[in-house]
């Protein structure tokens, strides 16, 4: 292959392994509009104030704001639920078992991962607080089993009436007998 003046110096050094040269950068480029070096490099602030990170307070409210974020979403997805289950019918159809299914599964998962779900927020400091946020959360998942339970019961898998019962009702006693003579 031929080189000429004219090959740009990438191009040669995907070409060439050889010629591929690591180099530091040691072009001075300037800097961008409105960059200041001061901000970057030193610890100071535009009014001479030093930037200091949250404190450890400031730290555990809000991981409790996040925890409580996180307790709180079961709680966008109930309504949505709901409609989805009324407006899916009462009758058996693989579309309204499988929503069903997952009415109980997805519950169950996610109180079964309630501790690993909370860990990052958790400190000694915000056990307390987290641990009402696991509590709403627990409660807004079985909330959801709920609704799971009212769409069994309007498609009529739930045993709910007495004629569901009758393999267990004991057969009553005759009292009296009538016979028919003719």
């Amino acid at each position: 292959m031929l080189y000429n003046m004219s090959t740009p110096s990438w191009l040669l050094s995907y070409t060439k392994p050889s010629l591929a040269v690591v180099k530091k950068s040691t072009a001075v480029y300037p800097d961008p509009p409105s960059f200041n070096k001061d901000i970057i490099l030193n610890t100071k602030a535009k009014h001479g104030k030093e930037i200091v990170g949250p404190t450890s307070e400031e730290r555990d409210t809000l991981k409790v704001k996040k925890a409580w974020e996180i307790a709180l979403a079961p709680s966008k997805s109930l309504p949505m639920n709901a409609i989805m289950s009324y407006f899916s019918g009462s009758s058996l159809q693989i579309f309204s078992l499988t929503m069903t299914f997952m009415l109980f599964s997805n519950p169950a998962k996610a109180i079964a991962n309630v501790g690993p779900t909370f860990a990052r927020y958790e400190s000694e400091s915000t056990f307390s607080r987290i641990l009402q946020a696991k509590l709403v959360f627990i409660v807004l998942q079985l909330a959801t089993v709920a609704v799971g339970l009212w769409k069994m019961g309007s498609m009529g898998v739930l045993p709910t009436k007495r004629s569901d019962w009758l393999a267990w009702e004991s057969e009553t006693p005759v009292l009296e007998r009538g016979v028919f003579v003719s």
